[in-house]
């Protein structure tokens, strides 16, 4: 398969967000309308999105159901979603929408197996697997039962239990200016190799990161999903595309 660039859309309050870490805790709106930037990604180039529900998270439950509703509707490329799915009526409602794949966070998966073990039986390829870690563990809020499981130990065991893909996020490096950690996601990658999943990268900041990871897709590494380094001017889509095909084993904007 090629090599996918996933540009990311986050939702807040029915707004896309570019989501800005640090003191002050800023935020900076993007745009009003979802649909016109979901076309715009599609108009260049992108074959899917990644859309997460911000408030859905924070909440537990979907919050952005219209402007999820109407990307899927009026958006011809494939959508994954993720934010707030953490019961199988929540998850089928959205899959049952449109949506390519939905997305089952570390926590929410950290905290019900038996959630997680249904959706994998039930809908296989279309889960993806958050995986956020932090200084080489799991790092999902509330996680006790396996406070101590490294990630790579978490990756391996879901994937024994049937899942397929992961996104791998390194928490100490989501503040948009340290890069993607390719060590730790290349480690991760191999370490559900085994089990026949495979990796979603995220953290990218720039050129260098979509040109060090798409190298790495015959290790198992997969795609990158982009948000700031695109909303921020770091990096076009077109950019990005271009180097993955020039690193990968061809590319799709995916």
């Amino acid at each position: 398969m090629p090599f996918e660039v996933i540009p990311v859309m986050d939702l807040r309050g029915g707004k896309v967000l570019r989501l800005q870490r640090g003191a002050s805790g800023a935020e900076a709106r993007v745009a009003d309308d979802p649909v016109k930037v979901a076309r715009q990604f599609a108009d260049a180039g992108a074959a899917r999105l990644h859309v997460v529900d911000l408030d859905g998270v924070r909440v537990g439950t979907p919050q952005n159901v219209p402007a999820v509703r109407d990307i899927l509707r009026r958006v011809s490329i494939p959508v994954q979603v993720g934010g707030g799915l953490r019961t199988r009526e929540l998850a089928e409602r959205v899959l049952n929408q449109g949506a390519d794949r939905i997305v089952l966070s570390t926590s929410d998966v950290a905290r019900d197996d038996a959630f997680l073990l249904d959706m994998l039986a039930r809908y296989g390829e279309k889960i993806v697997v958050g995986a956020d870690s932090r200084n080489g563990f799991v790092a999902a809020e509330g996680f006790t039962a396996r406070v101590a499981e490294s990630i790579d130990a978490f990756g391996r065991r879901l994937a024994q239990a049937g899942a397929r893909r992961f996104l791998f996020a390194d928490a100490a490096r989501e503040d948009g200016v340290h890069g993607a950690n390719i060590e730790a996601t290349l480690a991760f990658a191999q370490a559900v190799a085994a089990g026949g999943a495979r990796v979603l990268a995220s953290g990218v900041v720039g050129p260098a990161d979509v040109e060090k990871l798409a190298a790495l897709q015959p290790h198992g590494i997969e795609g990158v999903i982009i948000g700031k380094a695109l909303y921020g001017g770091a990096l076009t889509l077109d950019d990005a595309v271009r180097i993955a095909a020039e690193k990968g084993g061809g590319a799709a904007a995916a």
